[in-house]
């Protein structure tokens, strides 16, 4: 079975979730209310993309405490927290494909910023589509296999009898694709079976990548990765630059 084996771009997120570990985690809680709100429940077992958030925030070590505080408020009567998704497309330094996730309660401020970004730093901002079409949309969980004490065939056994679609060892990790809606279901099935997680959300995985040749590119990638990465509306940032 094969995989999209870019570990380096869940590497970079999770340094960047560890040095910033209260703004990932504000973006998550705000991922969390959005679920809560349009899935109608705080339920994760009733709430799919709930059970998906709430996998993504114990991957990124986020306290039992936070995630129920955080489904709480978004339950109470006096929560007025309003936020839309929206997604912006375009190109970053020659040519790669780059994916935004954006929730805001304001377009007015967060779309200029975006396109900013792009402008900056070599890119560009398209119309809707222009990219996303190279893109399949995944739950990815990621299991680290660092210290060589799990079984390649059991953890692919255990990951396809809990609901996986796909697996794939690549170095010294497994990464375990699902349907998007079955990526939180997953989760949980593999936590109890004692796995833990580097990371599980769904993705935008490229069905192709771009290598930058240029270093004036590759700065150009990692500052707008950067810049967008750390705006407090952008949620996930998504892209088919080849770092191998």
């Amino acid at each position: 079975m094969s995989g999209h084996s870019k570990w380096h771009n869940i590497q970079k997120t999770k340094g960047a979730a560890d040095a910033k570990r209260s703004q990932a985690f504000t973006k998550i809680a705000k991922e969390m209310i959005v679920a809560v709100k349009t899935g109608g429940s705080g339920d994760p077992n009733n709430n799919s993309r709930l059970a998906t958030v709430i996998a993504k925030a114990k991957a990124a070590n986020m306290p039992n405490d936070n995630i129920k505080r955080t489904i709480e408020k978004a339950l109470g009567a006096g929560n007025t927290d309003s936020f839309e998704s929206v997604t912006y497309e375009g190109y970053g330094p020659s040519g790669v494909a780059v994916i935004v996730e954006a929730l805001t309660d304001n377009r007015n401020r967060t779309a200029p910023a975006v396109r900013h970004y792009f402008d900056k730093y070599g890119g560009n901002m398209g119309a809707t589509g222009c990219v996303s079409w190279s893109f399949d949309q995944k739950g990815v969980i990621i299991i680290s296999n660092e210290d060589e004490d799990l079984d390649e065939d059991t953890v692919m056994m255990d990951a396809l009898e809990a609901g996986a679609s796909d697996f794939s060892s690549e170095g010294e990790i497994f990464e375990v694709y699902t349907e998007p809606d079955a990526c939180g279901a997953v989760a949980e099935a593999l936590e109890a079976k004692g796995y833990t997680f580097e990371s599980a959300q769904v993705e935008m995985v490229p069905q192709n990548y771009i290598k930058l040749e240029s270093e004036e590119d590759i700065k150009n990638m990692e500052k707008l990765i950067d810049m967008l990465d750390d705006d407090d509306d952008v949620q996930n940032v998504w892209h088919n630059w080849d770092q191998d």
